[in-house]
């Protein structure tokens, strides 16, 4: 029988449609695309794109040139501009702004076929380490409210380019999904005192059921209330709310998970295209009353949605999401999967 499970921090139902129960053999992703064409991304076509922001080189090579490991330049055609002011106004009943914000493109490495997966632990925490270092410069925009890092992997997850980026984009708002999160986290903490986060991982740890892997920093696992099929969230096993506070040994430990993680979900469903998306507490100049409790409720994480089903009608019209999947049977199977 279908089942309806309520996920706990934001509160949406999601239905887990047992009977269109789906295994990983009964999914045919069509696979990221690996382009052979001209690559602005590449070593050697820095000329390509905007300036550097930022580059982590090992030899002191000159900027805006080869010998990077990971790479930050603007975005070309940003969906925010970073010049001018907010010039807020009303149009009637309605509210408006210009488009201020950053829009910033993380290159993580020179090779264009290197997967997530591929990385080694210090070559994938250089990218966490960059992702930080941009974090904590733009929180000191006073413009900005909140910071937002997400990788799109193959075209029908939002990619235009297939060498490996993440983005990063700074908003003048706290986006509604976020909110959601923090208001849920918010809530839950003034019932319980208790970051719901933190309740979260000692109950997916005592279940075991949903969980995909583990290390001593970290661990990855099916959400209770999976909207998609093969949906993993990550979370660091230390209480906090902010990504830019992580360590150096932190990133280590991040890097080891998502490897392992990724390359299980690789085998399972021949490399999908996929999103994934970092959610960390907000800008926290902009709302220090109304975000009092932050450091107590909130927890930065990670969430992972392969691209294998479709959004429609139902899940627009409702906000609902229909998950033909078990998450138990997904984590399942991506558990015993060696990687």
């Amino acid at each position: 029988m279908p089942e309806l499970r309520k996920d706990p921090v934001v509160g949406r139902w999601v239905i887990i449609a047992t009977e269109r129960g789906k295994r990983p053999m009964d999914f045919h992703p069509e696979p990221v695309s690996d382009d052979t064409g001209f690559c602005p991304f590449c070593e050697g076509h820095e000329d390509k794109t905007p300036p550097e922001i930022l580059a982590f080189r090992d030899n002191h090579q000159v900027a805006n040139g080869p010998g990077w490991n990971v790479r930050v330049v603007p975005n070309k055609f940003p969906a925010l501009r970073i010049e001018g002011e907010m010039g807020k106004a009303g149009v009637g009943m309605y509210d408006k702004m210009n488009g201020i914000g950053a829009h910033e493109v993380i290159i993580e490495t020179p090779d264009h076929f290197k997967k997530l997966d591929m990385h080694t632990q210090d070559s994938l925490a250089k990218v966490f380490q960059a992702c930080k270092n941009r974090i904590i410069d733009l929180n000191n925009d006073k413009r900005f409210k909140y910071i937002l890092v997400f990788k799109n992997e193959g075209r029908q997850a939002g990619a235009s380019l297939s060498h490996p980026h993440s983005q990063l984009i700074a908003t003048p708002v706290t986006p509604k999904r976020v909110k959601e999160e923090l208001m849920g986290a918010k809530e839950f903490f003034n019932y319980k005192d208790r970051c719901v986060f933190c309740d979260i991982i000692r109950e997916e740890l005592s279940q075991g059921s949903r969980i995909i892997y583990e290390n001593k920093g970290f661990v990855s696992f099916s959400p209770f209330a999976s909207r998609f099929p093969f949906e993993i969230w990550v979370l660091p096993k230390r209480h906090s709310p902010d990504f830019q506070t992580i360590e150096y040994e932190e990133m280590l430990l991040l890097a080891d998970i998502l490897i392992v993680t990724m390359r299980k979900l690789a085998v399972a469903l021949n490399r999908p295209q996929y999103n994934l998306v970092l959610h960390t507490g907000p800008v926290r100049w902009a709302r220090m009353g109304y975000w009092v409790t932050l450091d107590m409720d909130y927890h930065w994480h990670i969430e992972i949605m392969p691209k294998l089903t479709q959004v429609a009608g139902f899940e627009w019209g409702t906000g609902f999401y229909i998950n033909p999947t078990v998450p138990e049977e997904a984590a399942k199977f991506l558990r015993e999967i060696e990687a």
